[in-house]
């Protein structure tokens, strides 16, 4: 599917706002991506993965992602490719289990980070850093949508300035 096709999609269900927000960065933006709007709808949600799958031409054993924006995306990536999922929490329960995140991971295992959007990466540098300390690696980030702000470089689906260069299509 073209960029303007897949820009269109996010337009269409109202995921590309205008006006002042504050990023989970704590940055602000006169843009908001709200890809879990757009990950509510079946057809998006699987072109989208889809559209990062067909990016992908690495060996990997998981998925990873952080609560809750990413689950989605992620399960959406996970199912088409049939690969295990491990969702990281923001923060370690304080009940129950207590654990901090669903799933599992091995020493060894490799891992491919999948995020809805980043903005500064942080999100998905915590994900590395805790698969680090269970003894497992991070071989590429991906995300449906690349703020690019972050020295990432992720594996995107599309990035900011594409979806800004086609709003006067729109």
């Amino acid at each position: 599917m073209d960029k303007f096709e897949l820009v269109k999609m996010l337009y269409d269900v109202g995921a590309v706002k205008f006006g002042e927000f504050v990023l989970s960065s704590g940055k602000k933006s006169n843009v908001y991506i709200d890809f879990k709007k757009a990950s509510t709808k079946p057809k998006i949600l699987k072109t989208f993965a889809k559209e990062l799958i067909s990016k992908i031409d690495f060996d990997f054993d998981k998925i990873a992602c952080i609560e809750l924006g990413g689950v989605p995306f992620a399960v959406a990536v996970a199912l088409d490719l049939e690969k295990d999922y491990v969702i990281f929490r923001k923060r370690k329960k304080e009940y129950g289990a207590k654990e901090e995140f669903i799933g599992e991971v091995g020493s060894g295992e490799k891992f491919l980070v999948v995020e809805d959007v980043i903005t500064t990466g942080s999100s998905a540098k915590s994900i590395e850093d805790r698969l680090k300390k269970l003894g497992a690696e991070v071989v590429a980030f991906s995300c449906a949508v690349d703020r690019e702000e972050s020295s990432l470089n992720p594996i995107s689906v599309l990035k900011l300035s594409e979806i800004l260069k086609f709003k006067e299509r729109l």
